[in-house]
């Protein structure tokens, strides 16, 4: 009888696709949660500017006792008053950048609004949500797309997001 002493060493073609599939699964989920975690850093970052930008604009209130009108904020540059106080070194732009801030106030200066697009749809304030200020959908903040709503709104302590 005569055996066989050289075995075969290596995988089936049935275990390297099998593998190759679990690795394509794994980084499916894996690259859906990367995007998923970029969408909530850009929303946090948008929230936090617009905080930034109210502390700014209460100093101006708080010298003037009214808000700013609508040609002192440029997205961008100073926040400055006509006695070049500074009142923010640059009052920030949208993370995407094809997104935008808008900016709000009566011809008195007595309120404020600034709104902003929040994209991650599971985020608190998406259209609708419990923050403070959620749920406004008339300012465009996107010129150029189909859905241009804003879905963040912050005011004034005087003033509500409609």
């Amino acid at each position: 009888m005569i055996h066989n002493t050289k075995r075969q060493r290596g995988f089936t073609l049935i275990e390297l696709l099998v593998v190759i599939a679990i690795i394509g699964i794994l980084a499916a989920v894996g690259l859906g949660q990367f995007y998923t975690a970029q969408k909530r850093g850009r929303d946090a970052q948008r929230k936090e500017n617009l905080e930034s930008v109210t502390k700014a604009l209460e100093m101006y209130y708080n010298d003037y006792e009214r808000y700013p009108n609508n040609a002192f904020l440029v997205w961008g540059e100073e926040l400055k008053d006509v006695k070049e106080t500074v009142y923010m070194k640059r009052l920030p732009e949208d993370p995407v950048g094809n997104f935008q801030y808008y900016y709000e106030t009566d011809v008195d200066g007595s309120y404020y609004k600034l709104y902003a697009r929040i994209e991650h749809s599971q985020d608190i304030c998406f259209s609708g949500g419990s923050c403070k200020a959620a749920g406004y959908d008339g300012t465009e903040c996107l010129p150029d797309a189909a859905d241009k709503r804003c879905n963040y709104c912050i005011t004034s302590p005087n003033e509500k997001c409609e």
